[in-house]
């Protein structure tokens, strides 16, 4: 069959290709701990799938409108005029199955062939991907460990042309668990201003997952909201990856393209699933509060551990669930490091060189697992490493 040459730009989130040999490893009898994929190891919280059931049963299993049911759009809007600190209309918000849409539609709604695209570098594959994918020039900038793993604001500055139609910032981030400072969203808003064709894409999907520092959306500074699509949901926050609830605010001329995008691709988000959203974003808090406390405790143990093994260098991230260390240390790359440690060693981890070539000397250890697996784990990395040759 052929396939259109579009399909050759194309890549993939190697996550899930890596957990799935890992699982064809365990099939064998194997003991895997899995420390590859983004998603928290909670439970959805129990009053947000209760609401669910009530939805069902209360009949709320048809197409809703497009952009979202209005009882959802409106928690959304209130919810992030509280949290992100600038103010939210209803009527900017579109509600789409998880936060990928939001990537693909901003890109298609924006970019063409020969314009250009900022994302980071390491950052979430899907952005180099669907770049690519649709054919415009991807400009990556690099998240460096030695800075903290934030943006280094001298070269993003001399990334940004007037060829320039969308720079991606990611923060907290995918994979190194940066947070830019409040300067640094101020100097990028500075940089975005000098550009009346530039719109900022930012990805705040970790947005709640904090431990050290603050928060801040770019959306929230003067004249950005306008130049804003503020990417959210509620797969990490509330425990909720299974459910493909993510959604966007959007300038108002985006409003429109967005919602023929959604008609033209998923028509709408579950009805019942919206339904949950709702009371996960209006209900008690408290569970996410848990969960947060407790990625902040096994954050600080996991980078304790890594930090004892020769020739792994794992600095303190600011925010998400992953830690991304250094390992060239051992003398292995990456790549070779990620799968070596599963085949030897039965820990699965993510090679940091599938975030982008900055990340070529690190690998990706989600710590959404056990503080007894990851300890655990730990113990198998350092075994691993101390059984390298030299």
């Amino acid at each position: 069959m052929k396939l259109a040459g579009r399909m050759a730009r194309i890549g993939s989130e190697s996550a899930f290709e890596t957990a799935a040999r890992a699982r064809a490893l365990e099939a064998t009898g194997r003991s895997v701990i899995h420390l590859e994929i983004g998603e928290p190891d909670f439970d959805t919280p129990a009053n947000v799938r209760a609401a669910a059931q009530r939805a069902l049963d209360d009949g709320w299993t048809h197409y809703g409108p497009f952009l979202g049911l209005p009882a959802l759009r409106e928690a959304i809007a209130a919810d992030a005029t509280a949290r992100k600190g600038f103010p939210v209309s209803p009527d900017r918000v579109a509600v789409v199955p998880g936060g990928k849409p939001v990537m693909f539609f901003a890109l298609l709604a924006l970019a063409e062939a020969g314009d250009e695209v900022v994302y980071p570098d390491p950052g979430f594959p899907i952005y180099d991907s669907m770049v690519r994918y649709v054919g415009a020039a991807p400009r990556p900038y690099r998240i460096m460990q030695e800075h903290d793993f934030r943006v280094d604001l001298d070269e993003l500055e001399a990334l940004l042309t007037p060829r320039t139609r969308l720079l991606i910032i990611n923060s907290p981030a995918n994979p190194t668990g940066g947070v830019f400072t409040r300067s640094d969203i101020e100097r990028i808003g500075e940089l975005v201003m000098r550009f009346p064709d530039l719109t900022v894409l930012a990805d705040e999907i970790y947005g709640r997952i904090v431990h050290d520092g603050e928060h801040v959306s770019i959306a929230s500074l003067p004249g950005l909201p306008e130049r804003t699509i503020v990417l959210d949901g509620f797969s990490k926050t509330y425990a909720m990856t299974g459910w493909r609830m993510g959604y966007a605010i959007l300038p108002e001329p985006l409003v429109e393209p967005f919602g023929k995008l959604i008609i033209n691709s998923v028509s709408c988000v579950s009805s019942f699933s919206q339904v949950a959203a709702v009371e996960a974003l209006t209900g008690p808090q408290d569970e996410v509060e848990v969960m947060v406390a407790e990625f902040r405790a096994r954050r600080d143990m996991v980078v304790e551990l890594l930090n004892r093994i020769p020739g792994i260098d794992c600095a303190l991230p600011a925010g998400a669930f992953y830690v991304f260390p250094r390992v060239s240390g051992t003398g292995l790359g990456g790549a070779e490091f990620a799968t070596r440690l599963l085949d030897e060693a039965g820990v699965c981890v993510l090679s940091g060189g599938s975030f982008g070539a900055a990340g070529a000397d690190h690998v990706r250890i989600s710590y959404a697992n056990s503080r007894e697996n990851l300890a655990i784990a730990a113990e198998r990395i350092d075994g691993f490493v101390r059984g390298l040759p030299g």
